[in-house]
């Protein structure tokens, strides 16, 4: 499966995303998106984010965080690291499910 990773900006802030041939779409990473919507400061604190948001949409039976995808995308380390991804259709339901005043802006 061929893959392509890009990073895509918002505010000057990266998200990174990785393209798949196969399934022929974008993958971008929550991480990211929680980080930037909800003003994070660094990404261990977007990562506690998603986590706590995974859980409490798990709870609520969401399967948009069901069928998310881990793909290996580069960390601030360096390394490729094991992340959650959403295509295009997942992350506008995920960003739905966050009170940002970005939220709209990000969308387009």
């Amino acid at each position: 499966m061929a893959k392509k990773q890009d990073i895509k900006l918002f505010e000057e802030k990266k998200v990174r995303s990785v393209w798949d041939d196969e399934q022929e779409k974008w993958y971008f990473s929550i991480v990211d998106v929680c980080g930037i919507l909800t003003d994070q400061p660094d990404t261990e604190h977007a990562r506690n984010y998603w986590k706590v948001l995974k859980h409490r949409l798990k709870k609520e039976g969401n399967e948009t965080v069901t069928n998310c995808n881990r793909l290996k995308l580069p960390a601030e380390d360096g390394k490729m690291r094991l992340t959650d991804v959403a295509d295009q259709e997942q992350l506008f339901r995920l960003i739905q499910s966050i009170p940002s005043p970005k939220a709209e802006p990000f969308k387009l």
